[in-house]
Order: C-alpha cells, then structure tokens, then sequence
C-alpha cells in the first residue's frame, strides 16, 4: 500500500510540474461530453480526470470511455474556470490516472495552489481573465479555503 501513496503522489507531482511548464491540462471529451467517474471513496462524489500529457489521455480513452478523445484545454482556462467550477460544484480532480483508474484524487481548489505555486515556482507569466497575477488568484483561494 505504501509504493501505491507514493505512486500516486509521484504521478501528482508530475502533473503539477508538467501542467506549469507546458501551460496546458489533458482531459478526455466524446459527443456526449466530458469523461467523469465516481471517487474512488465515495460513489457519492464525482470526479473529472486530467492528465499532464495527450498520450496518458489517450491510454485510457478505453472501456466505458471508448471513443473519447484527448483534448487539450490551456492553463489559465483550466484554473481559472475549471477548478472554480469544480469547487463550487464539489467535484474532485482525479489526476494522472492509469488505464485502471488509478491515481490520486484531489480537489479542485487545492490542485489549483499547487499548480499556481509550481508557476511561481518556475517564474512562468500567465494571464488571467479575472486574476492581475498569481499572487492575487492564490490569496482569493486561499480566503476561500478557510
């Protein structure tokens, strides 16, 4: 169970490291829309998978999600409206999942500070629709948080 936690949390590093570097975020899409799943804990909860890369995406376009389709969706989008969106909908971010389904859940706020720390991490410039800067998009979740 231990190489497990630290398989997932490896693979969420990676996603934090890749996403700020690349400024982009993979998801899976077909007609009818979005991939999702339920958590993992709680049949309750629901989920949207990403991926740090298109060819993690890809891997597990299969089974139930069989003809989706790898879909690249930018950073400052990803951020800005998908995690906002998320949080208020308390949908969890299931990150770099495997073709098993395996990989860490997170939420949606929470993914977000750790993207937007690795940017300022990296000194990497990103503009927002609603932020003037990092720093601003950090402390607004970070109010939210507590």
């Amino acid at each position: 169970m231990l190489q497990d936690i630290a398989t997932i949390e490896s693979k969420y590093k990676l996603f934090i490291g890749k996403t700020a570097a690349s400024k982009s975020v993979w998801a899976l899409k077909s007609k009818n829309g979005w991939a999702n799943s339920h958590s993992n804990d709680s049949e309750d909860v629901d989920v949207i998978p990403f991926w740090s890369d298109r060819a993690y995406a890809k891997a597990c376009a299969r089974d139930d999600w069989k003809g989706y389709l790898p879909v690249e969706i930018p950073l400052a989008e990803f951020l800005e409206s998908w995690c906002i969106e998320m949080a208020d909908n308390e949908v969890l971010a299931g990150i770099n999942w495997d073709t098993n389904m395996f990989g860490k859940e997170s939420t949606a706020l929470d993914l977000a500070v750790d993207v937007l720390e690795q940017l300022n991490a990296i000194n990497s410039a990103i503009s927002f629709k609603n932020y003037s800067s990092i720093n601003e998009f950090i402390t607004e979740i970070s109010e939210s948080l507590d």
